[in-house]
């Protein structure tokens, strides 16, 4: 008789999804930060994020001035696009490096990570 997968219980609501290892290194301890990242991918993002903080003190300067809401929201939509842009950069980057060594690397950092990357689907489709 074939064995069947084992799922693991669903987290708690003060427990964190288990964490997938990854090339970046990520999780390997509390701080949480990335080492594989390209420095002209990281230096792009960041002029894209210093672009969208100032897009977003001209939205405040919008309505300070009353103009008018229509052209308010367009450029709130021009930020939305913005901030996907570096969405998409991080995923990418994501996916190339943590994803890819942890599917390598076994069936349970595969598991781990395939959670991890259905969570973070989840979280920015809405």
């Amino acid at each position: 008789m074939p064995s069947r997968p084992v799922k693991s219980p669903p987290p708690t609501p003060d427990s964190q999804p288990p964490m997938a290892s990854c090339a970046c290194g990520a999780h390997e301890d509390s701080g949480r930060k990335a080492l594989a990242v390209d420095a002209a991918i990281k230096d792009r993002n960041q002029k894209r994020l210093r672009r969208i903080e100032g897009q977003v003190r001209g939205l405040q300067k919008m309505v300070d001035d009353d103009r008018y809401c229509a052209d308010i929201l367009t450029q709130i939509s021009s930020v939305h696009e913005a901030l996907r842009s570096v969405g998409r950069e991080l995923m990418r980057n994501h996916l190339k490096h943590c994803a890819s060594a942890a599917i390598k690397s076994g069936e349970a950092d595969a598991e781990a990570m395939y959670d991890e990357l259905v969570e973070m689907m989840y979280k920015h489709s809405r």
